[in-house]
C-alpha cells in the first residue's frame, strides 16, 4: 500500500516540475518579446539609452505639472485673501470672498492655459 503511495507522490512531483519549466520557458519567450518589442520602439522614436534621458523627461514633466498646479492653487489663495480683505475693510461679508474667489479661480486657470501653451509652442520641447 505505501508502494502505490510513493508512486502517486513521485508523478505529482515529476508533473509539478515539468508545469514550472513550462511555466518558466513561457516567462522567458515572454521576456524576450517584451524586450524586442521595447527596443523596436526606441529604434522608431530615435531614443538612444534608457536611463538618463527617461529619468530626465519625467523629473521635467512633474516640474512642468507642479508649476501649472501651483499657478492654479496661487490664483485661488490669492482672490481669496483679497476677498477676505475687502470683506473685513467694507463688512460685505461673504460677498466680497464669493466674488473674489471666483475672480481668482479665473486668473488661475487663465495662467494655467497661457504657461501651457508657452510650453507647447517652445520650439526647444
Amino acid at each position: 500500500m505505501s508502494g502505490g503511495t510513493d508512486k502517486g507522490k513521485n508523478g505529482n512531483r515529476d508533473k509539478r516540475s515539468s508545469d514550472e519549466a513550462a511555466l518558466s520557458a513561457r516567462l522567458g519567450d515572454l521576456d524576450h518579446r517584451l524586450s524586442q518589442l521595447k527596443d523596436s520602439r526606441k529604434a522608431q522614436t530615435g531614443q538612444t539609452g534608457a536611463g538618463s534621458g527617461d529619468q530626465a523627461a519625467n523629473a521635467s514633466l512633474m516640474a512642468r505639472g507642479l508649476r501649472l498646479s501651483s499657478e492654479l492653487v496661487v490664483g485661488v489663495l490669492v482672490g481669496a485673501l483679497m476677498g477676505w480683505g475687502l470683506d473685513k475693510l467694507l463688512s460685505t461679508s461673504p460677498w466680497g470672498m464669493i466674488v473674489f474667489l471666483l475672480l481668482g479661480f479665473a486668473a488661475g486657470v487663465r495662467n494655467v492655459v497661457r504657461s501651457a501653451s508657452m510650453t507647447s509652442n517652445d520650439p526647444g520641447r
